[in-house]
């Protein structure tokens, strides 16, 4: 065997073992589970999560996961809990302790201090007779056959474990809480997810004198003129009230040119497009690209409730504003 082979054999190896322990974890999807969401949600203060070492890290991820899918967390580290960090721990709050052995000594020696403070206890270990286990309020099981580790010492299945029924908890609490797309992007407002789903049609549309719009009656020369001078490559067409009465684009400019249309003497009204796509101010800008993509065109004119003209965008300015 080649040592290109014995690399692709351990890697593959990695996968069969986490994979393994991961389908024997799926049967700690129990009563205990249900029990540690039940407490989870009836909790009036945060989720502390506590690790040492690797389950730490763990512990950090978990802790991040749950914030971001709307139970507030945090992670302690607990050899800093011992040393003033138990401060930021309350009555009020829950805490998950990561211990495989479950009996961390950094750990362990939380637990009379949580005892006392009548914090509620869920641990998250691969020993169910360990102290840390017998100490908690509600116990999960992480326990593997093995590790990923030929000396079957360093982590790496057992943190797996962790890791993912740490997903299941926030997943379970996310879906329970009817957690929606929009509550997401509020903890990730500086992502491109956070601009995808807060940003609004009203906060990038171009309007009051920068909205191109014309008359019905106007010439089609002077329209072309106004869609010039806006730059957005459409204008509105509008009565004398404001309503619009369709839109022309630079595709329906080709489109008259095609059908030798004269450009001096037509109206607006013989070339424009009558039922246009439109969008609201207060939509989703996200949305208002759905329309553009899915109708193939690349700018839309905004109403109001009376369907008046009250802005406009292109897909240019979804570009900028990092929607697309």
């Amino acid at each position: 065997m080649t040592k290109a082979d014995q690399l692709i054999a351990s890697g593959k190896r990695t996968f069969d073992i986490e994979i393994e322990a991961l389908q024997q974890l799926a049967a700690s999807v129990n009563a205990d589970f249900v029990a540690a969401c039940e407490l989870i949600l009836a909790c009036k203060g945060r989720v502390v999560v506590v690790g040492m070492g690797k389950s730490g890290h763990i512990g950090n991820k978990i802790a991040a996961t749950l914030a971001s899918t709307g139970t507030p967390a945090f992670f302690v580290h607990p050899g800093e809990a011992s040393h003033g960090d138990m401060g930021m721990i309350t009555s009020n709050d829950i805490v998950i302790a990561l211990s495989n052995s479950g009996n961390t000594a950094e750990v362990v020696t939380l637990l009379p201090l949580l005892k006392r403070l009548g914090t509620s206890l869920i641990s998250m270990t691969g020993n169910p007779q360990s102290t840390l286990a017998k100490a908690a309020d509600v116990s999960l099981d992480v326990s593997i056959k093995r590790e990923a580790c030929p000396l079957d010492l360093a982590p790496t299945a057992s943190t797996t474990a962790a890791l993912v029924m740490g997903d299941a908890l926030a997943i379970a609490l996310l879906e329970t809480k009817g957690f929606t797309a929009e509550d997401f992007a509020f903890s990730h407002p500086g992502g491109s997810l956070g601009r995808r789903l807060l940003l609004k049609v009203a906060d990038i549309m171009h309007q009051d004198d920068r909205l191109p719009a014309v008359r019905s009656g106007t010439s089609l020369r002077d329209a072309l003129l106004e869609m010039t001078q806006q730059g957005l490559g459409m204008t509105a067409i509008v009565d004398a009230d404001g309503l619009l009465q369709g839109v022309f684009t630079d595709g329906d400019l080709r489109r008259a040119l095609d059908q030798s249309v004269d450009i001096q003497q037509a109206t607006i009204d013989s070339v424009m497009t009558a039922k246009c796509k439109v969008a609201q101010a207060d939509m989703l800008a996200a949305q208002a690209l759905n329309i553009m993509e899915k109708h193939k065109i690349n700018g839309l004119i905004v109403v109001d409730d009376n369907h008046k003209a009250i802005g406009a965008l292109n897909m240019h300015d979804l570009l900028r504003a990092g929607v697309v």
